[in-house]
């Protein structure tokens, strides 16, 4: 209860920040003892792969996941 949780997406940025989305990849739950990242590994390297900027928040989750180098 209250306990925050996050969606990881990818999203076209000429539409509104709370728009419509293109994909959601994952999502993050800062508080969760474990299992606080779900991620579609694949689909995000495709979009990193399509040129998909990612926000430093995204990018300090995928670097903890393995999926960028430090």
């Amino acid at each position: 209860r209250n306990a925050p949780s996050y969606a990881i997406v990818v999203a076209d940025t000429r539409k509104r920040r709370d728009g419509a989305i293109i994909e959601r990849l994952g999502s993050y739950a800062p508080r969760a003892k474990e299992g606080n990242v779900v991620l579609n590994k694949d689909q995000a390297k495709y979009w990193m792969g399509q040129g998909a900027k990612l926000s430093e928040t995204v990018r300090s989750i995928f670097r903890k996941e393995g999926l960028l180098k430090k």
